[in-house]
């Protein structure tokens, strides 16, 4: 059940309360002989997912209309029945716009029912990237709107997405996602409904489908994985009707990771095929790397080692084509040692040590940004510990401590803990200090 974006957009816009809609609702119901009873707390419901019943929702389109002067259908407030006719704009990419921006809205406004959504499963998590490689392509994405798109606005774009990548980087998700969001909201948006040729437009998506990417990383380091499940998947559309199949290859990458965090194992192979096999030439060396590497991972936790290592030597391959300056700025996170330390996970889950204590140490010794670097030595002293290297493991996790001071994410306190955990259990000489520093690590406030 995903949250109804759309419905908490136009509430807003009609300026209607919660218990105000559900008055008027129940007025508009006894005027067809209905005797309805709802309270604040249906309307919750409803933006929650929840379908109201029988006639309701067409009264609450006739409430609204009334309210805006202008017509209004189910689908404009998300209660469009699967399977039957649609509003003419509803599929296509203008309706895609609007059910976007609902979203950005509802989080820039911090709504419970958005930002706690759980992520989907089954068929409503495949469906995204099974559309994103299969036709109908979108022929043409001009659009005629009141602001005309300039380079000026697209290159803003780019900027930006590079500007919040690296405050990500350094900060966290949970301190970038507040910005990025304000800005897809105040910047983005008027873009994306203003005027351009196909070509301009085509540009547009894409610049968006890099911001929206990193929005969904920050909602992901933050632990909101519905929300980034969905900013993953607007990105994926966006990408769609850009044209630019290497791009989507990367949001699909990111739906991997979220995969193989959410232990999704056997969704995170079927993704990274999709990705390899649709994006073909257009996806680069170091795409096709973290790729075969997170392949790695999934199938060393399935317990398919034969399949593990055979993606290991691929992603291996791939690493060395690697070019620098030749590839787009979304994969500048395929870094010297990140395959390394992806590679040393996968043999940590197939009970190769010694492999797996080799490939980390090189990760550590390669150069990274911050946060990159946090993963690496978390990695590294795990593997230790695993060894019985505790005097090492403890230094190792100092080291790693001292890195991640200040930062705010979720998912490096994850990784903390689970160090702090490991050592505590070792009890080795230097741990209590370790341990002290981890701790003054997380007590970071979130």
């Amino acid at each position: 059940m995903q949250p109804n974006t759309l419905l908490d957009a136009i509430l807003d816009e009609a300026g209607i309360s919660h218990a105000g809609l559900a008055a008027h609702v129940n007025q508009a119901g006894r005027a067809r002989g209905l005797g309805l009873r709802y309270e604040h707390t249906a309307v919750a419901r409803w933006l929650k997912g929840q379908r109201p019943r029988g006639q309701v929702p067409d009264l609450i389109c006739e409430v609204l209309a009334a309210r805006l002067r202008r017509p209004v259908t189910l689908d404009d407030i998300g209660l469009g029945v699967p399977g039957e006719p649609s509003a003419p704009h509803a599929g296509s990419l203008s309706g895609f716009v609007e059910r976007a921006t609902a979203l950005w809205r509802s989080d820039e406004q911090q709504r419970p029912h958005v930002l706690g959504a759980p992520a989907v499963t089954g068929t409503p998590a495949v469906m995204p990237v099974w559309e994103w490689e299969n036709p109908p392509e979108d022929v043409d994405v001009s659009r005629g709107g009141r602001h005309r798109v300039t380079p000026a606005d697209i290159e803003m774009l780019r900027a930006a997405r590079a500007h919040y990548e690296q405050m990500y980087r350094k900060a966290g998700g949970i301190a970038t996602r507040t910005r990025i969001v304000g800005f897809l909201n105040a910047e983005a948006a008027p873009l994306l409904r203003g005027s351009y040729t196909d070509a301009t437009g085509r540009q547009l998506h894409r610049a968006t489908g890099g911001l929206v990417a990193i929005t969904g990383i920050c909602a992901y380091d933050s632990d909101a994985h519905g929300l980034a499940q969905r900013y993953f998947h607007q990105a994926l559309r966006l990408a769609k009707a850009s044209g630019d199949r290497g791009l989507g290859a990367y949001v699909i990458a990111l739906l991997v990771n979220q995969s193989l965090f959410m232990r999704e194992y056997r969704q995170a192979v079927a993704f990274a095929e999709a990705a390899l096999r649709a994006a073909g030439r257009h996806i680069t060396p170091a795409l096709a790397s973290d790729l075969y590497a997170m392949q790695a991972k999934a199938y060393a936790h399935l317990g398919d080692g034969g399949s593990a290592l055979s993606c290991i030597r691929r992603a291996e391959t791939a690493a060395e084509r690697i070019r620098r300056g030749h590839e787009p700025d979304e994969t500048g996170y395929v870094q010297p040692g990140l395959v390394n330390v992806q590679v040393a996970e996968a043999l940590l889950s197939l009970g190769e040590l010694a492999a797996a204590r080799e490939h980390a140490a090189a990760a550590v010794g390669n150069p990274a940004h911050d946060r990159g670097r946090v993963h690496r030595l978390a990695m590294l002293s795990t593997i230790e510990l695993r060894q019985g290297n505790a005097e090492q493991a403890v230094a190792t996790a100092v080291q790693m401590a001292e890195q991640a001071r200040g930062m705010e994410s979720q998912r490096l306190r994850d990784r903390l803990r689970a160090v702090r955990e490991h050592l505590a259990r070792c009890g080795s000489a230097g741990t209590s200090e370790a341990a002290e520093l981890i701790d003054g690590a997380l007590r970071v406030p979130l």
